[in-house]
């Protein structure tokens, strides 16, 4: 039976299924741009929405004082990487898994693929859980956590990830929906988690009413129950009679052939944020060296690529689930089109934004700091790095396709690569050139333009193909 009329699976022929195959014979026939622009428009969309819930925490822990934020600036490296791991990297490798599933027409398999996918997420929350529960103090203070600031690091990070299941299952639950094609609902989900947060935040943080305040923990907490409403709903859809991507269609056990397909592009691909992380730890390093002007400059400017992140992972989504639908469905030079475009975009917008900060650096530095050796140091790293955004964006784009196409070697070869060359680069300019910071910052721009070539190269010799 072809593709084209493969139904997605036992309850093909509910209303909730035919929407479900609907979305995915778009993905494999419909017009490339107007499909793309359609699945990825909710994403960034909703990923904005975690953006602010990001920026909200410190805001409403900043009231309590500075031992409070910089309790929070311990955890949050690590939360995030949480949160890149479970949505970006194996999340990711869920939504090619399911999707692939689908586009050749195997609604079983993707069914027991969502399932093997919570078995993954309790694993790697159970890991985050036991590390930071039980040698959480040693870590916060190796990253130069003491006293008050050690305290409340301690009291925020032992409730998010004592609830880590929380965060996995929203994250995994979304990746399976958007396999199937159906990027509104995850998007609405990190909308609503948002709006809960943005209210019972500050409430259970400073208290309300007859609610007493619980103080730094009290941000967790608010964390994990705003999540866990999105996974309950998202759990809900997936549950109910004609899903198109069925928890409860096939016995739960786990299936070791499943589990592979999903980790073979989940763990390299979730090995990209560490080494994306390390390079920004190593680049912070090197600026340091500068001064604190010079750091304080940076860490502005460098702010500005968080704002990038949620547009490539927009459009990133989008591109793992077109990839891999059609690269299951047999369609490999589809797949690549598809690659290329959403690249393409990814670039311009990017691109766009770096070449207006590389003009104008001014627009973005005045928001955050009036102090005249921060402007001008943050301005020189954006004059020479912003030219290259839309390399980086181009490379981040390509990373979310190689998902759905299941090749990650040359990605994660690409984040090495960036490492290594702020590593030895820094080095350089500062021990032997001695170059002073826009030296450096060169060397930065060019691990960003190297990063987004190695995995475009890669794809046009033929690294999907092989």
């Amino acid at each position: 039976m072809s593709a084209m009329t493969t139904p997605v699976g036992a309850g093909a022929t509910t209303p909730a299924a035919s929407a479900a195959a609907s979305r995915t014979q778009q993905m494999l026939h419909g017009p490339l741009l107007p499909t793309l622009l359609r699945l990825a428009t909710p994403n960034v969309i909703g990923l904005f929405a975690m953006t602010v819930v990001i920026g909200y925490d410190g805001y409403i822990l900043g009231r309590l004082g500075a031992d409070a934020l910089a309790g929070i600036a311990l955890v949050f490296p690590l939360s995030m990487l949480m949160m890149q791991m479970s949505g970006g990297g194996i999340g990711g490798a869920v939504t090619a898994a399911v999707a692939r599933a689908l586009g050749a027409g195997r609604g079983e398999e993707a069914g027991r693929l969502a399932q093997q996918s919570m078995f993954i997420a309790g694993l790697f929350a159970a890991a985050f859980m036991l590390v930071l529960l039980g040698f959480g103090r040693g870590v916060y203070a190796a990253m130069g956590g003491r006293g008050a600031a050690l305290d409340a690091a301690l009291a925020y990070s032992n409730v998010l990830f004592s609830g880590a299941i929380v965060i996995w299952a929203t994250n995994v639950l979304g990746a399976v929906v958007r396999g199937a094609g159906n990027m509104l609902l995850p998007a609405l989900m990190l909308v609503l988690t948002a709006l809960i947060h943005l209210v019972l935040c500050p409430t259970l943080v400073f208290g309300w009413g007859p609610i007493p305040g619980l103080g730094v923990p009290g941000a967790a907490v608010s964390l994990l129950i705003a999540n866990g409403t999105a996974a309950l709903a998202l759990a809900a859809y997936l549950l109910r009679r004609g899903a198109p991507v069925a928890l409860n269609r096939s016995p739960w056990r786990l299936h070791a052939a499943l589990v592979r397909d999903i980790l073979r592009v989940g763990v390299p691909a979730s090995m990209s944020p560490v080494v994306s992380n390390a390079s920004i730890a190593v680049a912070t390093a090197f600026v340091g060296s500068f001064g604190t002007a010079a750091l304080a400059g940076y860490g502005v400017a460098a702010r500005l690529e968080y704002i990038l992140v949620p547009i490539a992972f927009g459009f990133g989504t989008a591109l793992t689930a077109m990839v891999a639908t059609n690269m299951g469905a047999g369609n490999p030079k589809r797949a690549l089109r598809v690659a290329w475009l959403g690249a393409a975009i990814v670039a311009a917008i990017t691109g766009g934004i770096g070449l207006v900060t590389a003009i104008a650096p001014a627009l973005w530095m005045n928001l955050f700091t009036q102090d005249a050796a921060v402007r001008e140091f943050g301005a020189s790293y954006l004059r020479i790095v912003g030219a290259f955004y839309g390399l980086y964006g181009f490379g981040l784009a390509l990373f979310f396709a190689s998902q759905g196409a299941g090749r990650m070697f040359w990605p994660l070869a690409g984040s090495v690569a960036r490492l290594l060359i702020v590593a030895l680069g820094g080095w350089a300019c500062v021990h032997l050139l001695q170059t002073g910071a826009s030296g450096f910052f060169l060397v930065v721009a060019i691990s960003l333009a190297v990063y987004g070539l190695i995995i475009a190269g890669a794809i046009r010799f033929g690294s999907w193909t092989r």
